[in-house]
């Protein structure tokens, strides 16, 4: 029986993820005191008792989501979780940086910084109110090609995450957006919905931000992971350090392959998938994707105990 461990990304937060593991477990506290250190500031205040439209800001939603996952797969360590018992980990988007820190690809600290340097420079690369990214609902992935094609014509529309059979984000300026949405309606799209963002992410106008992070991740130290990680990017599983140096600065501004990376994981024989950390996104993408991998949400301390009981 394979399993695969699941990171979260941007639209998972809530306020007080992660407080009832740091309240249960040292090893989920001492997550959030490093993030913090690192940081050099309290953010653990901020997740558990801030604003939530301040926390979903991309600087402090990047590092603070990560906080919230590696305090659960720690604490699913501390109570017994074998650390090689997984046969990959994965992350959608910034939750890929969330894996590599679980997999000891990355130290914690770097990692903090590096989804702080992340947020910002994905919201500074577009100015506010030049970018937008819509989600279409009900079409294949091979037609919204087409549509971001045909809506490219007045800016840029790329797509920006595939995550599932029937659900695939576009992103880009304002009004090659707006186009595309309006070409998906006239397609048949069962729905097409405008999302709350604060820049266009995973698309060519990212391109300043992927210079940014190329300059971090060369100064950062990279090891190969524990576990094998399946990238966003290739969809395909990597271990090399260089390989995955490589992948995060494409990332930037390329396609989150989610649907495809958990057809990858099925073909490897996963069935078994835990999502780590705040919320069940992920849960219910792995559900639409494939129904031969069972995904359950381990977000607090009742979770990692109920999994790790049905696992004896």
């Amino acid at each position: 029986m394979k399993s695969a461990l699941l990171f979260p990304g941007q639209g998972s937060q809530a306020i007080g993820m992660g407080k009832d593991l740091a309240e249960n477990y040292s090893v989920s506290k001492q997550v959030f005191d490093i993030v913090d250190e690192a940081l050099g500031e309290k953010l653990s205040d901020l997740i558990w008792q801030g604003d939530l439209e301040e926390l979903t800001l991309t600087r402090n939603v990047q590092p603070a989501l990560m906080a919230a996952s590696v305090a659960a797969y720690r604490a699913m360590l501390s109570e017994g979780f074998p650390e090689t018992s997984s046969a990959y980990m994965a992350g959608h988007s910034l939750g890929e940086y969330s894996a590599l820190c679980a997999a000891g690809a990355i130290s914690l600290e770097d990692t903090a910084r590096l989804l702080r340097l992340r947020g910002e420079a994905m919201q500074e690369a577009v100015k506010v109110g030049e970018g937008k990214m819509a989600a279409i609902l009900g079409l294949e992935i091979s037609i919204v090609r087409e549509i971001a094609e045909l809506a490219s014509k007045t800016g840029v529309c790329d797509i920006a995450n595939d995550n599932d059979p029937k659900q695939i984000v576009v992103s880009g300026s304002i009004e090659s957006v707006g186009r595309a949405m309006e070409i998906a309606a006239e397609k048949g799209a069962r729905r097409v919905v405008e999302l709350t963002v604060s820049a266009p992410f995973h698309c060519q106008l990212m391109n300043p931000a992927a210079e940014r992070m190329k300059e971090a991740l060369e100064n950062t130290e990279i090891r190969s992971p524990c576990i094998p990680i399946v990238a966003n990017v290739t969809a395909q599983p990597v271990i090399d350090a260089d390989e995955i140096r490589s992948n995060l600065i494409k990332q930037v501004t390329a396609t989150v392959r989610w649907h495809e990376s958990i057809n990858h994981l099925s073909r490897e024989q996963v069935t078994n998938a835990f999502e780590l950390g705040s919320g069940n996104v992920l849960t219910g993408l792995v559900r639409r994707i494939n129904r031969n991998i069972k995904c359950v949400p381990v977000g607090n301390s009742q979770q990692v105990k109920s999994v790790l009981e049905r696992m004896k």
